[in-house]
């Protein structure tokens, strides 16, 4: 995992974490990667530091992100942002993100679960579906 400082646009910083630098291009270059502030999709990456620790015991570069337990954290405001606005769907996403794509059902802001094989098939028919970047609060103790 590898995290980037990113910015949209409308110049909003935020960050998030990818599978790897691949990843985010590929990820961005098909407008997946968006602003939590504005959805903007129009996201770059934004001149970032080093990581420097004076001494203590190293960071693994495969280390997990941070938790979003702090209020003031971005994982944190767009786990909220995303609960408050969007309706979790649970494991009827793929179904309902499928519906909404087709214009069987109406547009709305939904968050769930999708087994692998069913979130492929939605990229691969051009659903625009995205990963979140943590585990919605529903799934964790």
């Amino acid at each position: 995992m590898i995290r980037f400082s990113l910015s949209c646009a409308d110049g909003h910083d935020f960050e998030s974490w990818f599978a790897s630098n691949v990843a985010f291009d590929r990820l961005a270059q098909s407008g997946r990667v968006t602003c939590p502030d504005c959805g903007s999709a129009h996201v770059k990456k934004a001149l970032m530091a080093p990581r420097v620790r004076s001494g203590g015991a190293p960071v693994a570069a495969d280390a997990p992100p941070p938790k979003a337990t702090d209020d003031t954290h971005p994982l944190a405001r767009l786990r909220r942002k995303i609960e408050s606005e969007a309706k979790d769907v649970g494991r009827d996403f793929a179904r309902q993100a499928r519906a909404m794509h087709e214009g069987a059902a109406p547009h709305q802001p939904i968050y769930g679960q999708a087994e692998l094989k069913e979130a492929r098939a939605l990229v691969e028919d051009g659903v625009p579906i995205a990963p979140l970047p943590f585990i919605p609060k529903s799934k964790t103790n």
